[in-house]
């Protein structure tokens, strides 16, 4: 196993924001390398924090890294579409406030046989969960071109999509492709000059949207949110980082949504739905990193905090 380095983005923002009683319970919703869960647990004393991963990597290296704190973590292996489930599968029925941190974990990133990096060459994976079914092989080798296309514009924002697609689909007709920087190259090849003379990488995106796609990742945000605020007490406060629009868009209009509660056209004199807010928004406008955290940690750049808090 390689050394892994891990910074946890906007850690103390995010845990403060939880505004954490020292004997509440809490949900770490993506323990990753436990540096959120980490600090949450320092914060209680009777209370209990339960921590949530779909990756066995990160369940596995948990003690380790909680040490002594360990003793007030529940460790969970489960997806956070599921939330409601696995809050009734260790008893748990409301909670105080819970965190959700949408970003890979740089250790999936940086550990060379996940498949997750365009910069290390590695067989086509991307599981988040290494027990699930789904493979970047099975989506790069099998899926149709024109979802190839779709996934791509869609969930990378490419704007190559139909370029990359057709080339995938021209090279896997001779050979199957088998690792990501064979992949990383024929992304490239398939796109011109001025892309290639672009800051980012050229296959970020694409690897980005084949990733979501593996994982399923958009389709748990709102799942997620939903089972979120219900099975927060009142007062309880749900903290989401978002590392780009794709995510933080669902975060912000639901939010918006609760806190918003009448859903009568703008234009009506009075309300006659009768909906009133679920929660109060902490943040209007997200917290961003700051100046310091970027120049340690350049991958928090895009990170983005909304917090709400249950009425």
């Amino acid at each position: 196993m390689a050394e892994f380095t891990h910074v946890s983005v906007l850690l103390h923002e995010a845990v403060d924001a939880l505004n954490i009683r020292p004997d509440g319970i809490y949900v770490d919703g993506t323990l990753g390398r436990a540096g959120h869960s980490r600090e949450i647990a320092k914060r209680l004393t009777t209370g209990r924090l339960i921590a949530i991963d779909r990756d066995y990597a990160a369940l596995e290296a948990a003690p380790e890294r909680l040490g002594p704190l360990t003793d007030k973590v529940t460790l969970v292996h489960g997806n956070f579409a599921d939330l409601g489930a696995l809050l009734d599968g260790v008893g748990a029925d409301k909670v105080d406030g819970m965190l959700f941190d949408l970003g890979v974990s740089s250790p999936q990133l940086d550990d060379e046989t996940r498949g997750f990096s365009y910069l290390k060459d590695a067989p086509l994976d991307m599981r988040m969960d290494a027990t699930a079914s789904l493979t970047a092989r099975d989506v790069v080798n099998q899926w149709p071109q024109e979802e190839l296309k779709r996934i791509l514009r869609d969930y990378g924002e490419e704007r190559y999509a139909a370029q990359i697609a057709a080339k995938v689909v021209r090279r896997r007709e001779e050979k199957p492709i088998e690792t990501t920087l064979e992949l990383a190259d024929l992304i490239r090849s398939a796109m011109p000059a001025a892309a290639l003379r672009e800051k980012q990488h050229p296959a970020k995106r694409s690897f980005q949207a084949i990733r979501i796609a593996v994982n399923d990742e958009l389709a748990a945000i709102p799942a997620m949110l939903d089972q979120a605020l219900e099975r927060l007490n009142a007062g309880g406060r749900l903290a989401v980082i978002t590392f780009h629009s794709l995510e933080d868009r669902p975060v912000k209009a639901a939010m918006q949504s609760w806190a918003k509660g009448c859903t009568c056209p703008p234009d009506f004199p009075v309300c006659v739905c009768g909906n009133k807010p679920k929660a109060k928004l902490i943040t209007r406008k997200p917290i961003l990193p700051g100046e310091a955290e970027l120049q340690d940690n350049p991958r928090a750049r895009s990170a983005k905090l909304r917090v709400a808090e249950k009425l």
